[in-house]
């Protein structure tokens, strides 16, 4: 049986998606084309990062499942830079068409989803090290906590996709994004 916590997650994490799809697919290719301020991303980017970004993560809940590794620790026991293998994620998808990559991220979030829903009660309460990135410094995290942050991950960069189609934030997208969760991570992001 799935988690309670977790049940209530996947809701948030499905309602987001689909008003991520219905957003990306409301873009223009001029619109996904344009390069986002303050990033060295254009605004497709952001697609095919939420489109790939669901692998390692995936990686690292299988690992603290298996018990065969910490975090976003690689087989060979190598830590992981996101910054890195983000950029050699989107660089070959600036070409693809907005569908692949919308069904490239509906069956990584499918697999994603399966692992989530066989989290137990100690899986969620497993501390992992979290790297961090270019801008965040690492620290130490439950995978339930990761998970009540992580779920947000669409609108999250939405905001980030605003910057570089600014006229696309209307009162529905504005009223999505509003969340102190998202907010904080916009302002450590964007210093």
């Amino acid at each position: 049986m799935t988690q309670p916590e977790v049940v209530k997650i996947l809701e948030e994490l499905d309602g987001h998606r689909e008003k991520f799809e219905h957003f990306c697919k409301s873009l223009s290719v001029e619109e996904l084309d344009r390069p986002v301020p303050n990033s060295t991303w254009h605004v497709r980017d952001f697609i095919a990062h939420l489109a790939t970004i669901d692998g390692p993560v995936l990686r690292m809940f299988r690992n603290v499942q298996t018990g065969s590794g910490r975090g976003f620790m690689e087989s060979n026991g190598r830590g992981w830079n996101v910054d890195t293998w983000n950029q050699e994620q989107i660089s070959p998808r600036r070409t693809q068409d907005l569908e692949s990559t919308l069904v490239e991220a509906r069956l990584s979030r499918a697999a994603i989803r399966r692992v989530m829903e066989s989290f137990s009660a100690e899986d969620l309460a497993f501390e992992f090290r979290f790297g961090g990135d270019s801008k965040r410094p690492a620290s130490t995290v439950t995978i339930g906590n990761y998970l009540r942050g992580w779920c947000k991950h669409d609108p999250m960069h939405v905001v980030d996709m605003l910057r570089g189609v600014p006229e696309r934030e209307t009162a529905d997208v504005k009223q999505w994004v509003s969340d102190p969760v998202i907010a904080g991570y916009q302002k450590a992001m964007n210093v």
